[in-house]
């Protein structure tokens, strides 16, 4: 029995460490899609050391406000490995929100990571949903400029703008490639469509309702 506990918690141990982005394996691995002199680790090929510049590192244009003129009124500028390789192996990337007057950045997951936001400008009405373990609890904060706060790892969140001015805010993610699920976009506009007898049971609603809300155009404002 002794033995069975042991090798349930070094299990349990083992999973937990492959659960978040691998801890670096050297001191930089910048991200290149040419694999040629290159050593996959970590999801990405790392550049040669030798071979890095400063560019490898830098990201410009984060102080730059984007168009938020779409049917969210939001729209998110994401600085992750794919946008700043020099952040390969390194486990976290960041994030610049823009949102219009009562913009919403709807509600969605991170499937690699846990999020803190900040408020630059503006009034930010956030929220997150706990688990069905826990009864699916809504956990809401109104933020102003300076305002803190943070959304679990791979929890349902969300923001809305509730000034009459535009917002910002900036964000922290816990991975490279923290990804992104827009509830919405992918229970209602998956290619292929999820079969109209599956969405009309889990919502206890009739198909045209579903048949209506397939038909959307579902923008994606992480982008």
């Amino acid at each position: 029995m002794k033995l069975f506990v042991a090798l349930l918690v070094s299990a349990l141990a083992i999973s937990s460490s492959f659960a978040f982005d691998p801890s670096q394996l050297q001191d930089i691995c910048v991200a290149v899609d040419e694999p040629k002199n290159a050593v996959f680790v970590n999801g990405k090929f790392c550049k040669n050391p030798n071979l890095t510049v400063a560019d490898d590192f830098l990201f410009r244009g984060i102080n730059i406000p984007r168009d938020t003129n779409n049917s969210v009124g939001s729209i998110v500028t994401m600085v992750a490995v794919d946008q700043l390789p020099g952040l390969n192996t390194l486990g976290i990337s960041l994030a610049r929100i823009d949102y219009a007057p009562s913009g919403l950045n709807p509600p969605h997951i991170h499937p690699r990571a846990t999020e803190v936001i900040m408020c630059v400008q503006g009034e930010l009405y956030v929220g997150f949903v706990l688990s069905n373990q826990l009864g699916n609890r809504l956990v809401t904060q109104i933020l102003k400029a300076g305002d803190v706060f943070v959304f679990p790892f791979a929890m349902i969140h969300f923001q809305l703008n509730i000034g009459k001015t535009a917002a910002v805010a900036i964000s922290s993610l816990s991975s490279q490639n923290p990804g992104v699920i827009t509830i919405a976009n992918a229970v209602f506009g998956s290619k292929p469509l999820i079969d109209p007898k599956v969405l009309t049971k889990a919502f206890q609603v009739d198909k045209k309702t579903i048949d209506y809300l397939e038909s959307q155009f579902w923008y994606n404002n992480h982008s």
